[in-house]
């Protein structure tokens, strides 16, 4: 590794995720909470999903810090690299296994990670697109560093916070869509100072807020001791007003970003859109396409939406077909509170 990355950003050394379990179709599901799965095609369009729990009994079979290891993992020898080439830790997500010690924490136990920062992120979707833009930061700061890969992990256990022991039937929609919707999972990447022989680089990873005065889209509660019984839901969406503004805040970061980078639209290859369902990933592509040439790259109407994962395993699918000198963007928007974040990334020539 002695070619640094060079023009900016950071090198793809590698990328790995994790799934648990096997899928889980709409039949199954659909019989599980009473819905039809007809109805679940249509309203959401996701085919399968994953679930770290078991759909019969509700127990938990996998941690976010099982997932998250086994994708750091797979990230790591997708490189060549190990633990001793780890310069720090960066871990997204929105549903850690504990408030202490952070899923970070353990994940860099679990994988024989030591004495370098760990540092952990907590946010929705978006989340994976900070913690790279985080990386990319650190990895330009230490540029003399004795350890060349900077470690980026997201991922999300949304299934815990659901209650499987209840009449689905009596749900309003903003919560029986969550059952339905989400899906459990991890992602990882692996960056570099170096650009070596690697396939890609990260040319650029920004996000920001755009909600200001606007009421949140989706509220995910953590509940103590003194409400743990409380009536408020787990998890509550409000689907319309994700329907409204995910597909125009979409727009605004792929113009944003290409201009960021100085790429014309019409020179990419690939665009990687937000993750939120199979049929409203439909419509923001229609939005996004604008008559443009480019391949879509998407994973959710076989992964279901499994939060600070779905970057990693729609990187996972680009590199493969990213052909050299290729440009790609990827997008993520979070309905919590409006925010809009992207990635660019371009094939080594």
């Amino acid at each position: 590794m002695s070619d640094r990355a060079g023009r900016g950003g950071a090198a793809i050394a590698g990328v790995g995720s994790a799934l648990p379990g096997d899928p889980v179709d709409n039949t199954t599901l659909g019989e599980r909470l009473g819905v039809a799965p007809e109805w679940i095609d249509t309203f959401i369009g996701t085919r399968t999903r994953h679930f770290s729990l078991d759909l019969a009994d509700g127990r938990p079979r996998w941690s976010l810090e099982d997932l998250c290891a086994e994708a750091a993992d797979r990230a790591l020898a997708d490189a060549g690299a190990d633990a001793d080439d780890v310069a720090f830790v960066v871990l997204a997500t929105a549903t850690p296994d504990a408030l202490m010690p952070t899923t970070a924490a353990m994940v860099a136990d679990r994988l024989g990670i030591d004495q370098v920062p760990v540092y952990q992120l907590q946010s929705g979707c978006s989340g994976a697109v900070q913690a790279m833009a985080f990386a990319s930061s650190l990895l330009a700061a230490d540029e003399r560093g004795s350890r060349p890969v900077g470690l980026v992990v997201g991922g999300d256990v949304c299934s815990k916070h659901l209650d499987l022991k209840q009449d689905f039937r009596a749900l309003p929609p903003a919560q029986l869509v969550n059952y339905v919707l989400f899906g459990d999972g991890a992602g990882a990447l692996a960056l570099s100072r170096t650009a070596g022989t690697h396939r890609a680089r990260l040319v650029r990873a920004e996000h920001r807020i755009g909600g200001l005065g606007r009421a949140p889209g989706q509220r995910v509660e953590w509940f103590g001791q003194a409400d743990r019984h409380s009536d408020r839901p787990a998890v509550s969406e409000d689907y319309k007003a994700v329907e409204t503004q995910v597909p125009v805040l979409a727009e605004e970061m792929l113009r944003t970003l290409c201009d960021r980078v100085g790429w014309p639209a019409t020179t990419l290859a690939h665009v990687l859109p937000p993750q939120l369902g199979g049929r409203m990933t439909e419509r923001i592509t229609r939005g996004l396409r604008q008559g443009l040439e480019w391949e879509e790259v998407s994973c959710v109407a076989e992964t279901g939406n499994n939060g600070n994962a779905l970057a990693f395993l729609q990187l996972e699918r680009l590199l493969p077909r990213l052909r050299a000198g290729g440009r790609a963007v990827g997008i993520a928007i979070e309905s919590s509170k409006w925010i809009k974040a992207g990635f660019a990334v371009e094939a080594t020539p």
